[in-house]
């Protein structure tokens, strides 16, 4: 009868163990669900975007380019430089010259100068910044070509100058009027290719963009 009654107790031991083992399953496979969601929502979340802000430039000497990468580090922008397929020489830049090739090109409004690529992510841009030198008071003529490249539908659009003593004038306006597609434009602003960072935020903070 012990022996009978210890038999007994073990085998309800044993049944105690198995249904704790159990439980334990369970409860594992009520939270794995919950963690492989979280896990899958952590691997399929969308990577942080690039930036909203591109800064395209044309810098024929470098002056402007030197503009367009302090405006871009005060923006947090990124930078894409418009490059013409024939890069332009000193020669080319001889503005007493009559002949020479900027001088026939920005006399001429239809000159539109090849670039060497038309890889500009626009897209994936909410603002552009143009930036550009005056030749004889307006955008150079691959600015044209630019802006008539790409769908600029959508975007918010101004534009930073570098000159030799013109001021922007009327070259954004000309460049908004050619310009493929509706964009929101607003004044640009002529700077000093050494124009800090914190000059051309606070200029770009007051354009409400």
């Amino acid at each position: 009868m012990r022996k009978l009654l210890l038999v007994c107790l073990g085998v309800l031991m044993i049944l105690g163990l198995v249904g704790c083992g159990a439980e334990e399953g369970k409860t594992a496979e009520k939270t794995a669900p919950a963690q492989t969601a979280e896990n899958a929502q952590t691997e399929t979340k969308a990577p942080a975007a690039k930036g909203k802000i591109l800064v395209a430039y044309f810098s024929a000497t470098g002056n402007t380019r030197t503009l367009a990468e302090n405006t871009a580090k005060a923006l947090n922008a990124d930078l894409y430089e418009i490059r013409p397929e024939v890069p332009y020489s000193k020669e080319d830049l001889n503005y007493n010259d009559e002949s020479t090739r900027a001088t026939v090109e920005q006399k001429n409004d239809s000159a539109r100068p090849k670039m060497a690529d038309r890889n500009a992510p626009v897209a994936d841009y909410d603002t552009i910044v143009l930036a550009y030198p005056i030749w004889w008071g307006q955008a150079p003529r691959i600015m044209d070509t630019f802006v008539e490249s790409y769908d600029f539908t959508g975007k918010k659009m101004t534009a930073v100058c570098t000159s030799g003593g013109s001021d922007i004038g009327t070259s954004a306006d000309y460049l908004q009027k050619i310009a493929k597609g509706k964009a929101e434009w607003k004044q640009g602003k002529l700077f000093s290719p050494q124009a800090k960072p914190a000059e051309i935020k606070s200029w770009f903070d007051g354009l409400g963009l």
